[in-house]
């Protein structure tokens, strides 16, 4: 069981974030996103920059990416590449509309800081890798059935040099690992097990029987794409119960606004990626 009120310590993290000066829904690529519901795009970019607010609110740095017109799913910058101390893998878009977002991402990385290896299967970045650096020496989990490839698996670690936990996806609105699975410090996780398949289930629960587990309204909520420094968990505000939970076990929730990045199929998670030196 998770322990009540443990003392819980944040970690400055460093994140990457794009604006959505040019978000709209323009297409859909999972069941989320309506071509006919109106976007407020000034509204969104008031929330993502509330987002970031917060985020630098709690003590960690947040870089930026530039936008792109004609890319309008930069926001959801988690997408772009996977980063494991110092090395990034980059992402290959399975859907065309996304695809050219992936070179974007391949240029903020151009620098001796970073060891970019370029992919040769379609993954979508941190939108389906979580890296728990405390869990059993350092744990990469993996989602597949959408989205990433199971091939990728392999080659991110081959890549980032860590062992890859797969994690099969089995419902549509779960698309991404993302959605369904964070972690909510350094070597534990919070997930929703009817995202996952059966034998997917047992895996999570072997590696993590202290995991907080959400329910159908948490996770039909953008409730488990949120982002915590180990103390202070960042997530949707219509995630009440979540909420509730998380501070039951000793974390600190920090609602956030996001409605109208939430047309697009994403929230918190989706919208920040980690960059691990």
């Amino acid at each position: 069981m998770v322990t009540v009120n443990q003392q819980r310590v944040p970690r400055k993290r460093i994140y990457l974030m794009c604006s959505p000066e040019h978000f709209a829904v323009e297409y859909a690529i999972n069941p989320w996103m309506d071509v006919t519901a109106p976007v407020d795009t000034e509204l969104a970019v008031k929330q993502w920059d509330r987002l970031r607010e917060t985020l630098v609110g709690l003590g960690h740095e947040v870089c930026l990416l530039a936008p792109e017109p004609g890319l309008p799913d930069m926001v959801y910058a988690a997408n772009g590449a996977f980063v494991v101390d110092g090395t990034v893998y980059g992402a290959r878009f399975k859907h065309q509309q996304r695809a050219a977002e992936a070179a974007v991402h391949r240029g903020f990385y151009a620098s001796p800081d970073w060891r970019f290896i370029a992919p040769n299967e379609t993954n979508e970045g941190e939108g389906d890798f979580a890296y728990l650096p405390e869990a059993y020496g350092g744990l990469i989990l993996a989602g597949y059935g959408f989205r990433t490839e199971l091939p990728a698996h392999a080659e991110a670690q081959e890549a980032l040099g860590r062992p890859v936990v797969s994690l099969r996806l089995v419902d549509p609105r779960f698309y991404h690992l993302d959605v369904a699975l964070a972690s909510v410090d350094d070597g534990n996780v919070v997930y929703y097990p009817g995202a996952f398949s059966a034998a997917t289930q047992k895996v999570l629960a072997q590696l993590f029987p202290d995991a907080i587990i959400a329910d159908d309204d948490d996770a039909l909520a953008f409730g488990l794409n949120l982002v915590s420094d180990g103390a202070n968990v960042v997530l949707n505000s219509e995630a009440t119960r979540l909420a509730g939970r998380l501070r039951a076990g000793g974390y600190t929730p920090v609602p956030v606004e996001l409605a109208e990045l939430k047309k697009g199929g994403g929230s918190v998670k989706c919208c920040i990626a980690e960059l691990r030196p």
